[in-house]
């Protein structure tokens, strides 16, 4: 199936990743939020270039997971998610061939609080031989990630006296070298840098004292500054990764109720942030004085019409590409223009891998397309079956498998050629 549209016609999408720090050490895998720089860009190769009308071959499926909406990290042949097991808040190994259960650890309650799913939210991270997860209760482990044995595991909002979310906790931990940086919120600092080896506090960013939002955080070098972009319940900010020193703020594209969820996305010196809600998006210009110099920053635009609620936004040589309200939509991020917008699959997620963009929509559709900022080629769609709520979990592609999670199913296509 293929559909072309012009630009003229409202379309979207199509994206590659522009310059950042990276964190993630084996090209094929996904081995954190987003992928590797936290950019929703995967380095595959060799996919697909179109699917059959009914969607690509499935290799396996499970409906074992239980409740969450917390998409898969994936290594190698060994896949880490989160779940319930039990009426507890769980981790699950599952072997990447088969979808065979490694092992599984609960991690104490979840989260049941709201009626918009019970379950973990985040996906894990994992670095070296251990894997660091948070659930939406706030409870934070280090996994051995081979045995599935807990090395340290504490509970954030006790430690950091932070009230928990209306919808529970959803970041996904930013582990860089010998840290892990969280967003537990709070007076005493919203943001916080941890111990990789004992989980033990190394600082807390004390001139930021926000409400914690639903958005994980990225880290880029700017000018020779390690620095942490995150977007908490009241701004998008930087902080210095070093010591959590405040960089810049940004209130304008916060929400008032703190419901602020998409990763921030840096391009060049724009630093682009997006909220739902009848906000919008905008992007702050940052410059530095002089390297290890002092930060400033200036809004370059902002546009009610650029509101991405969580399904992830995608840079590529000066183009943010994404679902914008219910509608793909190609902006040129130096103005906030709007190329084209195209319904495509509806609201949802996208990642990209090979050129290509895996779309995800929150109502059971799935596509496949390439795209410009001049326009749109559609190269597949098929729905999977409705399971009584949105599908909110982000596509994931890795070492030629496509991944949807959705509710206590996950699903393996195979989408190399």
């Amino acid at each position: 199936m293929t559909h072309m549209f012009s630009r003229g016609a409202q379309v979207l999408v199509a994206a590659v990743f522009a310059a950042g720090f990276a964190t993630a050490t084996h090209a094929d895998d996904w081995l954190q939020w987003r992928g590797p720089d936290r950019a929703g860009i995967s380095t595959e190769t060799g996919l697909l270039d179109e699917w059959p009308p009914e969607g690509p071959a499935v290799n396996w499926q499970i409906e074992t997971l239980g409740q969450g909406y917390g998409t898969v990290a994936v290594e190698g042949d060994a896949i880490y998610v989160q779940g319930t097991r039990d009426g507890e808040s769980a981790v699950f190994r599952l072997r990447a061939s088969d979808g065979g259960e490694v092992w599984v650890r609960t991690l104490g309650p979840l989260y049941d609080h709201t009626d918009r799913g019970d379950g973990p939210r985040s996906m894990p991270t994992i670095q070296g031989d251990s894997l660091f997860v948070l659930n939406g209760m706030g409870e934070v482990a280090k996994i051995a990630k081979d045995s599935g044995e807990v090395i340290w595991q504490f509970n954030m909002l006790d430690r950091f006296g932070s009230p928990n979310t209306r919808w529970g906790i959803s970041e996904s931990p930013l582990v860089v070298r010998d840290r892990m940086f969280v967003m537990p919120g709070g007076g005493d600092g919203a943001i916080a840098a941890l111990s990789t080896a004992d989980g033990s506090t190394i600082w807390r960013s004390s001139e930021l004292g926000d409400v914690a939002s639903y958005s994980s955080l990225i880290l880029r070098e700017i000018a020779g500054t390690e620095v942490l972009i995150g977007f908490t319940g009241e701004a998008g900010v930087g902080v210095r990764a070093e010591d959590g020193a405040l960089l810049w703020r940004y209130e304008r594209p916060s929400t008032v109720n703190a419901i602020n969820i998409a990763t921030p996305v840096l391009d060049g010196d724009l630093v682009f942030y997006s909220a739902s809600y009848g906000i919008g998006g905008g992007a702050v210009r940052v410059s530095v004085e002089d390297e290890g110099g002092s930060f400033s920053s200036e809004q370059a635009y902002f546009e009610t019409r650029l509101q991405n609620h969580h399904g992830g936004v995608v840079a590529h040589e000066g183009t943010l590409y994404s679902f914008f309200g219910p509608a793909l939509t190609s902006v040129d991020i130096e103005t906030g223009e709007v190329h084209w917008r195209a319904r495509s699959v509806g609201k949802g997620s996208l990642v990209m891998a090979d050129g290509k963009l895996f779309l995800l929509s929150e109502r059971n559709k799935v596509g496949l397309a390439v795209a410009t900022p001049e326009g749109y080629e559609e190269r597949g769609r098929f729905e999977i079956e409705y399971r009584g709520d949105f599908t909110w979990a982000h596509p994931v592609v890795a070492n030629g498998a496509f991944y949807i999670r959705d509710q206590e199913s996950l699903t393996s296509y195979d989408v190399a050629k």
